[in-house]
């Protein structure tokens, strides 16, 4: 019997029944076999997984549940070379997750600790990081007892995260878009880039409903709203992994993150308590999750850092025990967020021990620990010692193993390195993000119809501010081949045409380095003498681009005490609102161009700039999108997915609030500076009330509503079909609004067009006060508009 396993206590003793593994001639643990079930592809997977577990030691599961990332240089030369005798040394029982591949973890760390933090320098290329993902598959395979290839995990969350890959428009642009199709195309690209270079698994896409726009991570949610957030989750996970299962060979499995109540932290702060009620997270924070886990088939689940009633997520048995696995049906792994085990000891102060905490989490639910093992070392002797049942770790490795067989890794462990550089930005991923970013693009304002840009009018334009030439794309971003500025693409646009003259205006950041910990305001002194220049520049112009907002630096991941990205105002940041009120001053046609994570209360400018867009961060090709809108090669069709406040003292200021909020301020306004799912064009669309054709159902039927929608202006443009209901009189209080369905419509001037949803019972039902979902007899006030202020209804009435 393996030396590992003798020194157990009395199995009756401590309640345990063993699956031994097989063993040699020597009685030493059999070297796995060609002929082994587990290895043989057409056995059915849950068969091969009862058989590598039966095979397997108790090390060798704990190692199954364990992740490498700051520890990679365990298993790598000083250059950064997966080095096979240092891996069977430092890791002899395996391992089961590589955290991000593509980086250099392990050769110049920094000292963060953080979760997606860049280490110093450039990270791997295609090839590069291919070489290294079949280099320690190949020593997994080959060179470990079992031969169990280790999941490769990376970042994506507005594509791949790797050095030359595609970015896309930050997911909150990408909810602007208010398109389902074309979030699925793109999520498909970064899932072909990654699986070319070796990942199997995305840390993505983020499911999170985000209420306080404090909160430096609003810029990675698809929004405020439980319904768009999950619409284009689910767009997300089909674009990543398909439909069905296994994995295609140009798919990759996803991670829903975070569960949950993380979008609103106690003052806004990341990983802050949220004290949100049961009834709170089951309207408004579960729906995203719940719809993915019971639609698609969702294989892993990343816990939050926050706690709720005190309770931390990874710790909450209830939350990933009960609602998760029981409620929701989930089958897949719960995995932890970075180093979250082990906050439970050092931030949540609830834990002495490591072992204290690894007990607790797997209790908990916890399958596997991310990124570098701190506490689930600890497992064996938990198991040793009585703490933690044996089928609890067997349970998480079959899940961590049909995980690994339905990614086709135990096939298809390596990957064509030679080919992985060729599938890498191709021109039809360049042209799906420019594409992204042109139907991102929200227009706030366009006073006098400024509005496209008539190039024969224009002699000379002034494009002004720090971002228009150094465009940030947005945090969990590494280098892409190449970014089109806003500088550049108008550049390109006016060749030929008129002169483009630039001007700094006003620099924010000294840096704009993601990852860096300390972030410093330029000097007002500094910024003054920019802003005289900027304006000496556009007072020779005819006309006037202003890039404002922020950048990776002022909104962000706050990922430790020392590395801050929350904010306690909603102003745009630096000494920008100086820059806009001296060019706005000078009376020339000006647009402004809102690149930023947050969204900003640019009340000074909704009041005096004659345009504003709102770009949120729009990938690689920010500035050819962003010229293409400017000059009317594309009118733009975006629509908020959040509401935007006038200042902190409004929050929270989401649209689907309860009737007794919102009822008013001394000398003020409780309505937000832009609405929830507001977005203008360049042309004028007609919406009629809904038409409910089934105007009286039964409380187990599906009403039919038809909204007709008609282009009166002259230009061909996108307009955004949003049905809200409202529950006009229930047991508990409902909100004032809901969305329910939403359709994204291309007409022609003139042209008109009936668009039809259907409300199902889940539409109009909701939790009672037995936290029973049912659906009460009455009248619905069903309405339909182009954002969620201007409004038509109707009623429709549900009978008993």
């Amino acid at each position: 019997m393996s030396r590992k396993l003798w020194a157990l206590p009395s199995l009756a003793a401590i309640g345990l029944t063993l699956a031994w593994p097989i063993t040699g001639a020597d009685g030493a643990p059999a070297k796995a076999v060609s002929s082994a079930i587990y290895k043989d592809p057409k056995q059915p997977i849950e068969r091969r997984v009862e058989d590598l577990l039966r095979r397997m030691t108790l090390e060798e599961k704990a190692a199954q549940l364990q992740t490498i990332w700051e520890q990679k240089a365990k298993v790598q030369d000083a250059a950064g070379t997966f080095d096979r005798a240092a891996a069977s040394r430092n890791f002899p029982d395996g391992i089961g997750q590589f955290a991000r591949p593509s980086d250099r973890r392990g050769v110049s760390q920094s000292n963060t600790g953080a979760a997606g933090a860049a280490s110093d320098g450039r990270n791997r290329t295609a090839r590069e990081t291919a070489d290294y993902v079949n280099a320690a598959q190949r020593w997994a395979v080959e060179e470990t007892r079992l031969g169990i290839p280790i999941l490769m995990h990376e970042e994506a969350l507005h594509g791949y995260v790797a050095r030359d890959a595609t970015s896309f428009p930050q997911s909150i642009a990408l909810a602007s878009s208010w398109d389902p199709v074309l979030v699925e195309r793109v999520f498909g690209v970064a899932a072909r880039e990654m699986r070319a270079r070796g990942a199997t698994l995305a840390l993505a896409p983020v499911v999170d409903v985000a209420r306080d726009p404090r909160w430096g991570r609003i810029e990675e949610t698809y929004g405020e709203d439980p319904y768009l957030v999950g619409e284009m989750g689910l767009a997300a996970i089909r674009g990543f992994q398909g439909r069905t299962l296994p994995l295609a060979n140009d798919k990759v499995m996803v991670t829903l993150k975070h569960l949950t109540g993380h979008g609103q932290p106690e003052n806004g702060t990341n990983v802050g308590p949220a004290e949100i009620s049961e009834r709170t997270l089951r309207e408004n924070f579960f729906p995203p999750f719940e719809r993915a886990v019971k639609e698609l088939p969702i294989r892993s689940v990343m816990a939050s850092y926050n706690e709720i009633d005190g309770i931390p997520s990874h710790a909450n048995r209830w939350l990933l025990t009960d609602v998760l696995r029981k409620e929701w049906g989930f089958k897949g792994a719960v995995v932890s967020d970075y180093f979250a085990i082990n906050e439970m000891i050092t931030r949540h102060k609830l834990y002495g021990t490591t072992r204290v905490a690894a007990e607790q989490a797997i209790k908990a639910g916890v399958d596997s620990e991310t990124p570098d093992p701190q506490t689930f070392p600890d497992l064996p002797a938990l198991v040793r010692d009585g703490k933690v049942p044996l089928a609890l770790v067997d349970a998480s490795v079959r899940r961590m193993m049909r995980l690994k067989f339905e990614a086709g890794l135990f096939e298809h462990p390596y990957v064509d390195a030679g080919s992985a550089d060729s599938k890498t930005a191709t021109p039809d991923a360049v042209a799906l993000a420019r594409l992204a970013a042109q139907r991102s693009i929200v227009l706030l304002k366009n006073e006098r119809q400024l509005l496209p840009l008539d190039p024969s009018r224009i002699r000379r334009m002034a494009v002004l501010g720090t971002h228009a030439r150094d465009t940030p794309i947005g945090g969990y971003s590494d280098e892409p081949r190449h970014v089109v500025s806003v500088l550049e693409g108008l550049q390109r646009a006016a060749a030929g045409k008129f002169a483009v003259d630039y001007a700094e205006g006003v620099r924010i950041t000294e840096e704009r380095i993601w990852a860096k910990d300390e972030v410093k305001l330029v000097p007002a002194d500094v910024n003054r003498r920019l802003i005289a220049q900027a304006v000496a520049t556009a007072r020779k112009a005819d006309v006037v681009v202003m890039v404002l907002g922020g950048n990776e630096q002022t909104s962000r991941e706050a990922w430790a005490d020392n590395h801050l990205g929350d904010s306690s105002d909603l102003n745009l940041p630096g000494q920008q609102e100086e820059l806009a009120r001296a060019v706005l001053a000078l009376g020339k046609p000006t647009v402004v161009v809102l690149l930023n994570g947050r969204p900003l209360s640019v009340n000074y400018l909704a009041e005096q700039a004659p345009a504003i867009i709102e770009g949120w961060y729009l990938g690689q090709e920010t500035g050819h999108a962003i010229a293409d809108v400017l000059f009317g090669a594309v009118n733009p069709g975006g629509k908020l997915p959040v509401s935007i406040a006038r200042h902190v003292g409004q929050l929270p200021i989401f649209y689907n609030h309860k009737p007794t909020a919102r009822r008013g301020y001394l000398f003020d306004t409780t309505k937000p500076l832009y609405p929830f799912g507001f977005g203008l064009s360049y042309t004028r669309f007609d919406m009629s009330a809904p038409r409910i054709l089934t105007p009286s159902i039964g409380k187990g039927q599906t009403a039919r509503v038809a909204v007709d929608v008609a282009n009166v202006g002259a230009r061909t443009g996108d307009e955004v079909v949003q049905l809200y209901v409202r529950d006009d009189v229930a047991t508990i209080t409902r909100p004032v609004l809901e969305l329910k369905r939403f359709q994204r419509i291309t007409l022609a001037p003139g042209e008109r067009r009936t668009v039809t949803f259907d409300l199902t019972p889940d539409d109009l039902s909701f939790y009672n006060i037995a936290m029973k979902r049912v659906v009460e007899p009455g009248t619905f006030t069903v309405s339909a508009g182009p954002n969620s202020v201007e409004l038509k209804s109707a009623t429709l009435t549900v009978k008993e």
